[in-house]
Order: structure tokens, then C-alpha cells, then sequence
């Protein structure tokens, strides 16, 4: 909880004593799933899910890749599946989209925003459940403030999400297999603004420790502010990332929620 109050404050400080007009005083992201540790109590499995809140619409960005786990922990976390808006699924691995069906036999009254490039037989079960899916390729507005940075990528065709607020950009990242600073320099390009956070799996797992530094030094010339690097990212690279950023990293694994305040 300490450190829960640490970011709670130094991320308020940041956001000034500004109002948002027509917005959530706050966005709340809770991490779901990930193979990644932090609340005790809850499962983890490799894959990635976070919840999103206090944006126009509840959205759950990712599945994991077990629905029953997924269910499990968000019962944990007082979570109510019928409270989800829209699913936006970043890519069709199997860790990222495996959770959907048991989430769908909950709240099949959602929209599912998920790359054009997924396969028909997907989309079609999808669609079995009474969801609406919304196919996406370019960049798209999924609700007020919140985008898509549409298809990036070639071998493994990949969305990540981008959040705006009155003091940066957050963006959350899958896998970030089109490379996570293409996906940072994408959010930057289509909305032009500075980034505040960027969370999810930044697929640094195989990376040289030099790899890895060229791409902190890269997010400290974006300007990047804070950091929540999970998933994929690899253990190597979070201690590297945490090294350099300090009290603006932040352990993003199973259980933890990043309460970003704007007064």
C-alpha cells in the first residue's frame, strides 16, 4: 500500500490542481492478469489484461490467456464482468485473446475492437456470443480521448491503446511487437502530446543489456515520464528500466492499480 500512496501523490503532484472539463477526475487501470507478481492473493499466468476506468467508456484491454484464471482475479479484485463497455484486444496470441470467451459468456453486450488482420473464424465466434466486433487497420477514436493506434507491424500485426489526458499521454502496449518506441513515436505522431506513462509488455525478454539501454535512452528523449513495464518486457529490462526512472517506476504486475488523479 505504501507504494500504491507514492504513486498516488507523485503522479497528483504532476497533474497540477487543473480540473479535467467533461472527464473522470481520475483513470484507473488495474492490472488483471500477468505473470508478473504484486498483490498476494492473486494468480498469475503468462499473459496480460488491465481494466480501464474513468474514461467515456470501462474498458478491458486484453484477456490473458485463461478465462477461468482471468474470472478469478478480477472476483478477487471486486471486479463485475458486466461492467465492461468495450474489450480492445491487442494482437491474436493466444496469451492476449485466450481469456475473451469466458468474459463474453458473462457480458456478451460489448464491442470488441481487435485488428482486421484476425483471423474470420475468430471474429465469427465473437460475434456467435451477440458481441459486436469493430474491426480495426488504421488509427481510430474508440470513445472520447481514447484511440487506437491501429494495425502496426508486419510479421505479427499489432494495436496498442492511447489515452489522453490535459497532462500527457498514456499508452498500453500488449506486446509491443512492431517495437515499443515505433508504438511511443506512433501515440506521439497522432495525437501530439507528451507521453505520461507508458504499461504493458515492451518485449524486451531477449534483448542485450546494450539493447535495452538504447531503448531507456530512447524513452528519456520522448520524453517518456513513468513507466510500468510487465509481461514480456523480461526481468532484465524491468531492473534496468527501475534503475533509471527510480520513483517513476512503477511494478505493474497482477493486482496493481495506477490511480492517475487530475486535482
Amino acid at each position: 500500500m505504501k507504494m500504491m500512496i507514492i504513486l498516488l501523490l507523485s503522479i497528483t503532484l504532476l497533474m497540477g490542481d487543473s480540473v479535467m472539463a467533461n472527464r473522470s477526475e481520475h483513470i484507473n487501470i488495474t492490472v488483471v492478469y500477468d505473470n508478473n507478481p504484486y498483490k498476494a492473493g492473486l494468480e498469475t499466468a503468462w499473459g496480460f489484461s488491465c481494466l480501464v476506468k474513468g474514461t467515456d467508456k470501462t474498458i478491458l484491454f486484453d484477456t490473458g490467456g485463461d478465462g477461468s484464471l482471468l474470472l478469478r482475479n478480477m472476483k478477487a479484485l471486486g471486479i463485475d464482468p458486466k461492467e465492461i463497455d468495450l474489450i480492445f484486444l491487442s494482437h491474436i496470441h493466444g496469451d492476449h485473446v485466450g481469456g475473451l470467451h469466458g468474459i463474453l459468456e458473462r457480458n456478451p453486450k460489448v464491442n470488441v475492437y481487435l485488428p482486421r488482420s484476425f483471423p474470420e473464424s475468430f471474429k465469427d465466434a465473437v460475434k456467435h456470443y451477440g458481441a459486436k466486433v469493430v474491426e480495426i487497420q488504421g488509427s481510430l477514436k474508440i470513445c472520447e480521448d481514447v484511440y487506437s493506434t491501429g494495425e502496426l507491424g508486419t510479421w505479427i500485426k499489432e494495436q496498442s491503446l492511447i489515452i489522453r489526458t490535459d497532462k500527457g499521454l498514456i499508452v498500453i502496449t500488449g506486446c509491443a511487437h512492431p517495437g515499443i518506441i515505433e508504438v511511443v513515436n506512433k501515440a506521439k505522431d497522432l495525437i501530439k502530446g507528451d507521453v505520461l506513462l507508458v504499461m504493458g509488455g515492451y518485449h524486451l525478454g531477449g534483448k542485450s543489456k546494450g539493447g535495452i539501454e538504447c531503448i531507456i535512452s530512447d524513452f528519456m528523449k520522448l520524453g517518456v515520464r513513468y513507466v510500468g513495464p510487465c509481461h514480456c518486457t523480461g526481468d532484465k529490462a524491468r531492473q534496468l528500466f527501475e534503475k533509471e526512472y527510480q520513483r517513476n517506476y512503477i511494478d505493474a504486475g497482477v493486482g496493481k492499480v495506477i490511480d492517475i488523479r487530475y486535482q
